[in-house]
């Protein structure tokens, strides 16, 4: 974008446009999944409330662990999994490992079972070269059977078109539309990042591109490594 300044105040509104896309944090995850965390931790709530209450005994303590054990394991599965696009570049969090990517350093992003950024940055040395890495989001999953079903249709209407030959106009409609990209729809997302990367290169081209970040969540760790530990404690006890 640094380019259009050069050529005057036309392209201006288009970067501040660019500018103001990339500093809006965007985030991308699956409904379906919040919708099962939301689920589950209103159960298990009410669950803990009515051992609380009523258990008395070891076996309640017992489940009380089990509860908060699966709860852990839905929270790091269901809920934590999101990316994040800011003004300096993606965050990939998965359930239990995060990824910081830079925008310079991001050399495409597609769909496969899980949403792939494929990664690349100058190598130091005198050898050179280029590092490449690929990184996987959970938060949005592309259905192989959904891809396949989609293909298949749009056969359909080719060969139904090219054998209705001049009556295709009076076809009848497809009972069923396809159905409108969500904000976890795959292919929605891809188009959107993909957008936001070449956005982000642009607007900072001197920038040099490195390595991705990633590191462990030591506190989605924490959510189901203390409550098993407190299970076995309790469970030979």
């Amino acid at each position: 974008m640094t380019a259009g300044h050069d050529r005057g105040t036309a392209a201006g509104p288009a970067a501040g446009a660019a500018g103001q896309a990339l500093a809006r944090r965007q985030t991308f995850r699956s409904p379906f999944s919040v919708a099962i965390w939301w689920v589950w931790a209103l159960f298990a709530a009410g669950n803990l409330i009515d051992l609380a209450v009523q258990g008395r005994d070891h076996r309640s303590v017992v489940a009380a662990f089990i509860l908060l054990l699966i709860t852990g394991v839905v929270y790091t599965i269901a809920q934590r999994p999101r990316i994040v696009a800011d003004g300096a570049g993606l965050t990939i969090m998965n359930p239990l490992r995060d990824h910081r990517i830079g925008w310079a350093a991001v050399a495409g992003i597609d769909a496969t079972e899980l949403l792939r950024v494929r990664c690349e940055w100058p190598l130091d040395g005198a050898a050179g070269g280029t590092g490449h890495r690929v990184l996987y989001s959970w938060a949005v999953h592309s259905s192989h059977r959904k891809r396949v079903a989609a293909e298949l249709r749009a056969q359909r209407r080719s060969r139904r078109g090219s054998a209705a030959g001049p009556f295709a106009a009076f076809s009848p409609p497809e009972s069923q539309a396809a159905p409108a990209p969500t904000a976890a729809d795959a292919d929605h997302v891809v188009t959107i990042l993909s957008g936001l990367a070449e956005q982000g290169r642009a607007m900072t081209p001197p920038q040099r591109a490195v390595p991705p970040l990633s590191s462990w969540n030591w506190s989605a760790i924490a959510a189901i490594v203390i409550p098993a530990l407190a299970l076995l404690v309790a469970f030979f006890a």
